[in-house]
C-alpha cells in the first residue's frame, strides 16, 4: 500500500482553505502536509487543524512555500491568479501535483499555468464539484443539438455577496462548454453586459447575467430558450465542501499520471 499522499493547503486561513484542510484530514491516502498562509498573516503560527476546527494536527502554518513543495507530493490552491502562477512554478520545480480551482484567470496567467506543466501535474478547473462538471457536458450536448438558429443561450449564476470575480469560474466554463457545443470562439460570442437601448439579441450569441447576495455558495442554471418552449439545465451548491472533495479526489488521481494540463473532466473520465 502506497504511502498518503502529502498535500499542501494554501490560502489555508480562508474559507475554501479550512474546507481542504478538513477533508484532506477526514480522506483514505491524504493527509494535510503543510498549511501556507501570505507573510504578516495574523494566524501563522497557529495550528491548522484549530483554525479549520478539527484540534491539533500538528501542522503550524508557515508563510514558506518553497520548502513545504519540496517535501510534499501536491499542493491545493484556491487562492488568487498571482498567487496561482507563483505556486506554479514552485510545484513544477518540486515536479509535484498542483490542483488549481483559483477562478478570474486571465490568458497570461493560463500561459504560466501551461509552461509549469511540462514538469508539474496541473490540474485546472473553474469548478470541481462532480455535478458542475456533468452540467458542462449536458449543456454541450445541448448546444450541439439545439440549432443556434433556433435557440438562444443564457448562462445566468448567483453567489455571495464577497465573490469578487464576474462572471464566475463557473459560469465561464458552462459557457465554455456551449460554445464548444455550437463550435463558436466564447470570447467573440459572449455578451456580458446588457444596458440601455441595446436592439435585439444577436443570433448565436451566449448571454451572461451575474447576480450577488447574501451567503449563497453558487448557482448555475443554463437556458435555452426556443420559440414557444425553454430547456434549463442548472446546478445548485449547499456547502463548498463539494469543490473541497473534488479538488481532493483530484490531486490523488494526478499522482501517479505524466506531466501536463488537466480539467476535472479528465479526472471524473467524462472528457
Amino acid at each position: 500500500m502506497s504511502e498518503a499522499m502529502k498535500l499542501v493547503v494554501v490560502g489555508a486561513s480562508g474559507r475554501m482553505g479550512q474546507a481542504l484542510i478538513r477533508i484532506i484530514h477526514e480522506t483514505d491516502g491524504a493527509v494535510v502536509h503543510a498549511a501556507i498562509e501570505r507573510p504578516g498573516a495574523s494566524c501563522l503560527g497557529q495550528d491548522a487543524g484549530e483554525l479549520a476546527g478539527l484540534g491539533p494536527i500538528g501542522v503550524k502554518i508557515t508563510d514558506d512555500p518553497l520548502s513545504a513543495f519540496v517535501a510534499a507530493d501536491g499542493v491545493v490552491d484556491f487562492t488568487v491568479p498571482a498567487a496561482s502562477t507563483k505556486f506554479a512554478a514552485l510545484a513544477a520545480q518540486a515536479r509535484i501535483v498542483h490542483v488549481i480551482g483559483t477562478t478570474g484567470c486571465h490568458p497570461d496567467d493560463d500561459a504560466k499555468f501551461s509552461a509549469a506543466s511540462r514538469h508539474a501535474r496541473i490540474v485546472k478547473s473553474g469548478n470541481m464539484s462532480l455535478g458542475v462538471n456533468l452540467l458542462s457536458v449536458l449543456v454541450k450536448q445541448a448546444a450541439k443539438a439545439l440549432d443556434a438558429a433556433g435557440w438562444d443561450i443564457e448562462v445566468v449564476e448567483m453567489h455571495h455577496k464577497h465573490k469578487v470575480d464576474a462572471p464566475s469560474g463557473t459560469a465561464l466554463l458552462l459557457g465554455q462548454a456551449a460554445a464548444e457545443g455550437r463550435a463558436i470562439d466564447l470570447s467573440d460570442n459572449s455578451v456580458r453586459v446588457r444596458d440601455g437601448h441595446t436592439g435585439p439579441r444577436e443570433e448565436g450569441s451566449i448571454g451572461f447575467a451575474t447576480l450577488r447576495g447574501g451567503s449563497v455558495v453558487g448557482d448555475h442554471s443554463v437556458i435555452l430558450a426556443g420559440e414557444g418552449e425553454m430547456v434549463t439545465l442548472s446546478h445548485s451548491a449547499g456547502d463548498r465542501t463539494i469543490f473541497a472533495r473534488g479538488a481532493v479526489k483530484a490531486a490523488l488521481w494526478a499522482r501517479d499520471k505524466k506531466p501536463g494540463l488537466y480539467s476535472m473532466l479528465d479526472v471524473l473520465g467524462l472528457s
